[in-house]
């Protein structure tokens, strides 16, 4: 695989059954799923795979389930985020373990008042002495995310040994990677973007390496990847239109990612823990389809995840 980070690396969501206990084989179906659409990597568990709702044995189990499944077709990275940093670390140890190419990870996301630069300092360097393998800084948006500015961002990749890449979605995203790629003294070995490819194109433009986005449409935010690296700008921007609408809907319901993989055959339940939407009502779901007949001609994957 060498050792470069660059394109799709997309984020597997968590399939639950009925009754909200983790669906295994529709995890593995997922995995499946975004291997055929093209990604170039695999991100799990992070915040599009609602990680704060699953507890830590199915943390655990999930992210071994995505290693097995990829079986070094293309890199895996296991999110390792938690409250505390032993918690941490007990997720980065499990990802050395089970063969993960990287690991990512927010700052503790629960908290009463911000963290001081030692302490998420601390919390870095001890993920990357305990996974020994790439690390990635998530900057997020907050109350979940702790917005980390570029002078931060870039001594943890010069001072602690695996930090290499940034995933940069405070807002603005594309301003705040050019800043970082304009100040890196070379330590950071690159910079993904998030927010689903929303703001993939001008990401590129401005030097982004990657894009990590919910898996749904995998195939479409590839294909569009690929118009860019190619140089096929004005194929972008018509790929890019066409997924414009998705874009708004996703916007107005969030947690949509798992109703679209049941309309493409993936998974047979989209229901989501501790979740504030209701079921698809008769207007949404045509709505949905019409936004997604209109990545129809964009999709690879048109058939069974196997």
């Amino acid at each position: 695989m060498g050792n470069e980070m660059r394109g799709i690396f997309t984020i597997p969501s968590t399939p639950f059954k009925e009754d909200l206990s983790i669906d295994i084989p529709g995890f593995r179906n997922i995995v499946k799923f975004c291997i055929n659409c093209g990604a170039h990597g695999l991100v799990f568990p992070v915040n599009a795979s609602e990680f704060t709702n699953l507890n830590d044995d199915e943390r655990l189990i999930l992210s071994e389930e995505m290693v097995k499944v990829a079986d070094g077709k293309i890199p895996t990275v296991i999110g390792v985020a938690a409250s505390t940093k032993q918690g941490a670390f007990k997720f980065a140890a499990h990802a050395r373990r089970i063969g993960a190419s990287a690991v990512i990870a927010m700052p503790p996301y629960v908290r009463v008042r911000p963290f001081s630069d030692d302490v998420i300092f601390d919390y870095y360097r001890g993920i990357s002495e305990v996974a020994g393998i790439p690390v990635f800084i998530q900057n997020y948006v907050p109350p979940v995310g702790t917005d980390m500015n570029s002078d931060f961002l870039l001594r943890l990749c010069r001072e602690v040994e695996w930090i290499q890449y940034v995933k940069e979605e405070t807002i603005p995203s594309t301003l705040k990677i050019q800043n970082l790629l304009d100040t890196n003294d070379g330590s950071c070995r690159g910079v993904f973007g998030g927010s689903g490819c929303r703001y993939l194109i001008e990401e590129y433009m401005r030097g982004a390496c990657g894009n990590m986005p919910g898996c749904h449409v995998t195939d479409v935010c590839v294909l569009l990847w690929n118009a860019l690296e190619r140089g096929d700008h004005d194929g972008a921007l018509r790929i890019y239109r066409d997924m414009a609408p998705l874009f708004f809907y996703e916007t107005q319901l969030p947690g949509s990612y798992k109703e679209v993989l049941k309309k493409r055959g993936i998974i047979s339940c989209a229901a989501s823990r501790n979740s504030i939407n209701k079921p698809l009502d008769t207007t949404g779901s045509k709505y949905l389809d019409e936004c997604l007949a209109l990545l129809k001609s964009h999709m690879a994957f048109q058939g069974n995840a196997d």
